[in-house]
């Protein structure tokens, strides 16, 4: 089985799993504006997909060709569960797997998954076997974070470092520090350093505090790691990866239709299967960066239906 990862241009570009931002809908809008590199689905519970409730979660997985490479980003603590969720992503063609080790959301690390499992390398292990097990020769990478309350470089990313995986994605903060302080890109050289030790062919990809290519090419001069990872940057600026796109030049009428599609996408996708209210946080994304635009985004942001969200959108654009 072919693994993308090592095929990819250096320095390369990622956009980062983000729960209920980066859905199909979304990600069919960024292939639109600029694709990057490599594409993540939302977070997936293997539980979840493994439960009578597993149709609910089908849509989380759904994707089209001009997405590839796409990975199924996948969480939980069963690696059982983990073993047969690979076995179906598979089966969907997806182009690899990642586990994901590093969502902060309390009730989560309660239950084992996601950044509880910095505190359980036993299990996580495990969930790596599993995975890889499950997953018939599709590349499997985790993404997570420098430590869970403190830095654990040496320990934790370390341990991650001899899992032999494909990719190693590292969000360069604690969990305790949610998004709080500013990324700690001062460690990734000692991760370089340990990954050319311990795995020289797993693929390191920084994540934090990223907001534009011009920086991604800094940072891959300074840091070395092959890929970077986007985030919250995408809220300021959904043209990132274009790189002829001038954010600051695009204007509001653009900005006022490019949510309009948006919105229309998503009604032809999910139709009334999902809340609408789920699109009004995109208003923050494409009506930004001129005047008034708070204004615009509270009217938006009062909107009661699908059906009166797209016509005050169309509304202000005129």
């Amino acid at each position: 089985m072919k693994n993308f990862w090592l095929e990819l241009p250096r320095p390369f570009t990622v956009l980062a799993p983000l729960d209920g931002v980066t859905d199909f809908v979304f990600r069919q809008m960024i292939v639109k504006f600029g694709k990057p590199d490599v594409l993540f689905t939302e977070f997936t519970s293997c539980d979840g997909l493994q439960s009578k409730g597993k149709k609910k979660l089908e849509g989380r997985l759904m994707f089209k060709p001009n997405e590839e490479p796409i990975v199924a980003q996948i969480w939980g603590a069963n690696p059982k569960d983990f073993y047969e969720t690979a076995k179906y992503i598979k089966k969907l063609r997806f182009s690899g797997i990642d586990i994901n080790m590093g969502c902060p959301i309390a009730d989560i690390i309660k239950g084992g998954g996601c950044s509880g499992l910095i505190k359980n390398p036993k299990l996580a292990a495990e969930i790596i076997k599993a995975t890889k097990d499950g997953a018939g020769g599709l590349p499997v990478s985790v993404k997570t974070r420098i430590g869970f309350a403190n830095e654990s470089i040496e320990d934790w990313i370390g341990f991650l470092l001899k899992q032999d995986l494909a990719a190693l994605s590292i969000h360069l903060r604690t969990v305790g520090e949610l998004s709080k302080t500013p990324a700690h890109w001062e460690l990734m050289p000692k991760i370089i350093k340990m990954r050319d030790l311990y795995a020289p062919k797993t693929i390191v990809i920084g994540n934090g505090d990223i907001i534009s290519f011009q920086e991604i090419k800094e940072k891959y001069k300074k840091y070395r790691c092959e890929g970077f990872m986007v985030g919250r940057g995408i809220f300021a600026n959904p043209w990132m990866f274009n790189k002829s796109k001038n954010v600051e030049e695009i204007s509001v009428k653009e900005r006022f239709d490019t949510f309009l599609k948006h919105i229309k996408l998503y009604e032809k996708t999910w139709g009334n299967t999902r809340n609408f209210a789920n699109l009004k946080k995109f208003c923050k994304i494409y009506i930004n960066n001129f005047k008034d635009a708070g204004e615009y985004r509270k009217k938006i942001m009062e909107s009661k239906s699908l059906k009166e969200l797209t016509e005050i959108v169309e509304t202000l654009r005129n």
